[in-house]
């Protein structure tokens, strides 16, 4: 029987590294989806593996991950944000430097043109909703699907602005189910596995808030998955450290990349062999 089999990848900023170890050990295991589907960090990771799928995609992530961890990416100083916000009043940093980075990784291909159907999601805010980009220029749908509030300035496509995919769907299984997958990897960043406790401080108020708006989409769609769907999610391998608390919002963390790639491969590999996908 045939069952299509997407490859989700979900939203989570300098966490999304993990999924490169995800990508390689699927790669190793033979697997190849028939589609994929992206947010946020999710929608670059994704974007690229579309393009060229398999092992020779994956070195290139490896490699760009690598990069940005010796670059400054959202470098500046603190004077240096600080005056991008008063000039701008809505985010910290330029999105010049992450323009460019896409620009020589992605390059000018468009959406429908790539080796796998891709799909990426934004927020928009004129219209309060998910806008997923299935065609047009890969580029700029990536861009707005990364656009973090406060962070970067929303991106405007023909006279409309989007934020974060993370905002209205921050890992898209039911979006790949819609569209007819009926097996789902995804690839999440290490926060789902990470149980939510009441708030202990001020400071955790918000970071609390925010986890229960970004998660509860996943967790429902989980709760209501149709007869016939198999999901694996796969594990990060991550130091649970990393990810408690404000600790998951260190958004310029790139400290370890190599060590975060081999542990979200390991633990994706074992993961892989203990359901009989990979011998």
């Amino acid at each position: 029987m045939d069952r299509p089999a997407a490859f989700v990848l979900g939203g989570g900023g300098v966490h999304g590294v993990s999924q490169v170890g995800m990508l390689l050990a699927l790669a190793e295991a033979g697997v190849v989806p028939d589609a994929v589907y992206g947010t946020s960090v999710g929608a670059i990771n994704g974007a690229m593996y579309a393009a060229e799928p398999g092992h020779a995609s994956v070195a290139r992530l490896h490699s760009l991950w690598q990069k940005l961890a010796d670059s400054d990416l959202f470098g500046g100083s603190l004077l240096a944000q600080a005056s991008t916000l008063l000039r701008t009043r809505t985010h910290l940093h330029p999105a010049s430097a992450l323009n460019e980075l896409l620009a020589a990784t992605l390059g000018d291909v468009r959406v429908e043109d790539l080796a796998l159907p891709y799909q990426c999601v934004a927020a928009s805010i004129e219209r309060a909703t998910e806008q997923w980009f299935t065609a047009g220029p890969l580029m700029e749908a990536v861009l707005a699907s990364c656009a973090v509030p406060g962070l970067l300035p929303p991106v405007e496509i023909d006279g409309e602005h989007f934020l974060d995919g993370g905002l209205v769907d921050s890992i898209p299984v039911g979006r790949a189910v819609a569209l007819g997958a009926r097996t789902v990897y995804v690839l999440q960043v290490g926060r789902v596995e990470t149980p939510l406790r009441p708030p202990r401080g001020p400071s955790e108020v918000g970071f609390v808030a925010f986890e229960i708006a970004r998660r509860h989409r996943f967790t429902t769609t989980m709760a209501n998955l149709p007869d016939g769907v198999a999901v694996h999610v796969l594990p990060a391998g991550a130091d649970p450290q990393r990810l408690t608390g404000l600790r998951q919002l260190r958004y310029r963390d790139l400290s370890d990349v190599p060590d975060r790639i081999e542990s979200a491969r390991d633990a994706t590999t074992s993961y892989l062999r203990a359901v009989g996908i990979a011998p």
